[in-house]
């Protein structure tokens, strides 16, 4: 198992599919989606799908969603990390890298988001110089957009996500 990076109090590693029951735990909590389309998963299946596409990301684009390990108790607290979009369209914008982060509720307020958040986005920069990097949020999740403009994405626009019809505020970061 790979670990990318160790923050103060995070392990961020590779997902690896023995992640496969925290991941349904995450996303199967209805207070996670709260601004992420309140569509959480009722499967295991769709936890492994996930996974197996993090991990498709790993190996095509040498990039990918990491889990996020407190560093004090070992616990899985949720992902962090990078993605190629390069399925649908968003903003105007295809084929981007986007900067996300999800973790369980117990774990909010921390400031783990911000510190994983920190670790990422200096990791892209390192390995993807040139590249201009991406994030968004529920225009109603305010922490999530203070966290994306804390580590210095400066929001451009906002924009209507059709599919789901929900409102988001898009990020950019250029080098």
């Amino acid at each position: 198992m790979k670990i990318y990076i160790e923050t103060k109090h995070l392990i961020l590693r590779e997902i690896v599919i023995e992640d496969t029951g925290d991941m349904y735990r995450l996303d199967s909590n209805p207070i996670v989606h709260e601004y992420l389309g309140k569509k959480p998963i009722a499967c295991m299946g769709r936890a492994r799908h996930y996974i197996d596409y993090i991990r498709m990301q790993y190996t095509k684009y040498g990039i990918g969603r990491w889990a996020a390990i407190e560093k004090s108790s070992g616990d899985f607290i949720g992902w962090t990390g990078l993605k190629m979009n390069f399925e649908e369209t968003m903003n105007g914008h295809t084929n981007f890298y986007d900067i996300g982060y999800r973790f369980m509720p117990e774990y909010w307020g921390k400031g783990y988001a911000t510190e994983s958040s920190i670790a990422a986005r200096d990791y892209f920069f390192e390995h993807f110089p040139n590249t201009k990097l991406c994030g968004m949020a529920e225009l109603g999740n305010r922490a999530s957009c203070r966290i994306l403009e804390k580590i210095g994405l400066e929001r451009k626009a906002d924009f209507m996500y059709e599919p789901e019809n929900i409102k988001l505020a898009w990020f950019e970061k250029k080098p």
